[in-house]
């Protein structure tokens, strides 16, 4: 079950990586989300080291924080939708995207490294 998990995430991480093949900062995206699916590819292959996935759900985790002023922002105009297309008027909507997307990316990855064994390490 915990396999089917990892694999369904990975492959959850390389639609969100290539997706984000067209965005206007392309490159640091594309790695985020593509480092968090090679973590999970390694976690299907039993190769999981708890010490990466968690120091790099920290790291993705501290990027997340810096974009926390805009969601505050995103709340206080009450929630408008972000599924409309990003302009300059409104600027909440690729600073609420790119925080739920960091926040999908941490809860998995903070999932990965309290479900993987102290003992596991690359190796």
């Amino acid at each position: 079950m915990k396999k089917t998990m990892f694999i369904l995430l990975a492959l959850l991480f390389l639609a969100s990586a290539y997706v984000n093949l067209n965005d206007p900062d392309p490159l640091i995206w594309v790695l985020a989300y593509g480092t968090t699916a090679v973590l999970f590819i390694f976690a299907a292959l039993g190769r999981a080291d708890r010490r990466i996935s968690g120091w790099y759900a920290l790291a993705l985790g501290v990027w997340m924080l810096t974009m926390l002023p805009g969601m505050i922002d995103w709340f206080r105009l009450g929630t408008p939708s972000i599924t409309a297309e990003m302009q300059a008027t409104e600027p909440h909507i690729e600073v609420v995207r790119e925080f739920l997307g960091l926040l999908i990316a941490v809860s998995s990855l903070a999932w990965l490294t309290f479900t993987t064994s102290r003992e596991a390490r690359l190796g």
